[in-house]
């Protein structure tokens, strides 16, 4: 049976915390989007996130806190950096990895001496954190290696029958996963950014007052950072807008019958266009809800232009896109 989807009173947010208390699992909304979360102390409770998604067990996931102020309770060794980094960027689409305490179970840190941690700044998953009043293990509420929810609607879509409820918190208004900062390492490699987001490397490095880098080889696993992700079941290919009715026309000669995500018109028989807003923040907002609606078209291939801009939106969105072609089969 299909969990119910609840608006966030009190009532609501006192019954999911006492499930997430009795080791259930529960929906919740973020600004980046829906977890599916669970009490981070529980290695049972988080065991089970790992069995509702079919997600590795080594693959960590983020601990979500009520508060900067519970960040000792969850890290050791804290460099003052961090305690920086979250004072300007928390609550907010910002993950601090650090060294973990010994007490945090390992089946939330995937066999790691490190951990992820943020504070959220959705108003409802706040008032859960805080009626909760200690961590919660969050990662997407979706099935691993596929896209990402950002309604109440698309958690019960993906894992209705995993989840005790879901708390409605609208639709989340960023739309891609918070940047992943690895600070675990800043004596011999410096800051890296492991997994791009809203949050971008000019602004960190303001804070850090040193550059942040790229990932590199010996950095630690974090949600999000495998070559195929965030995939839609039908296969995605991506194109610069020069090259999309090349593209299309070799595919509809196949007898492929195509959905296109553009900001140009194509007219053509056997394509159906949705037009790809202007902004980086809406199409942000947008791109997994597009991405959903395109694998209930019943489509053969998703074209989708490579969207313009600079900064941490535009890192972040591409990222996405790379690693859903790469997951669905396109190219």
């Amino acid at each position: 049976m299909n969990a119910r989807i609840l608006p966030p009173g009190e009532e609501a947010l006192a019954e999911a915390a006492a499930k997430l208390r009795a080791g259930e699992l529960v929906g919740l909304p973020t600004e980046t989007v829906y977890g599916l979360a669970a009490d981070a102390r529980n290695p049972t409770a988080v065991r089970r996130i790992f069995a509702a998604k079919g997600r590795p067990s080594d693959h960590p996931l983020i601990v979500h806190l009520p508060s900067v102020e519970h960040l000792p309770q969850w890290a050791r060794d804290i460099p003052e950096e961090a305690w920086a980094l979250a004072r300007r960027f928390w609550p907010g689409p910002l993950t601090l990895v650090l060294m973990r305490r010994p007490e945090v179970p390992p089946e939330v840190t995937g066999g790691q001496e490190t951990v992820a941690l943020r504070v959220p700044a959705h108003p409802v998953a706040l008032a859960l954190l805080r009626a909760f009043g200690s961590g919660l293990a969050a990662p997407s509420a979706n099935r691993f290696g596929r896209v990402s929810p950002t309604t109440a609607a698309d958690v019960i879509e993906e894992l209705g029958d995993q989840v005790a409820l879901v708390l409605d918190g609208g639709p989340c208004p960023v739309g891609v996963e918070s940047t992943i900062l690895d600070l675990s390492r800043l004596d011999t490699v410096g800051p890296v950014i492991l997994r791009p987001g809203a949050v971008g490397a000019e602004e960190l490095a303001e804070v850090l007052g040193r550059p942040v880098a790229a990932a590199d080889g010996g950095a630690p696993r974090v949600s999000g950072s495998l070559p195929s992700h965030y995939a839609p079941i039908t296969p995605v290919r991506l194109a610069a807008l020069g090259e999309i009715e090349s593209l299309v026309s070799r595919l509809l000669a196949q007898g492929k019958r195509i959905a296109l995500w553009s900001r140009h018109p194509l007219e053509l028989p056997g394509v159906k266009w949705y037009e790809m807003p202007a902004t980086l923040e809406d199409l942000a907002r947008l791109l997994y809800a597009r991405l959903r609606a395109f694998d209930r078209l019943g489509v053969d291939e998703i074209v989708i232009e490579r969207p313009q801009g600079e900064g941490p939106l535009a890192r972040a969105i591409a990222d996405r896109l790379e690693r859903a072609a790469r997951g669905s089969g396109g190219r």
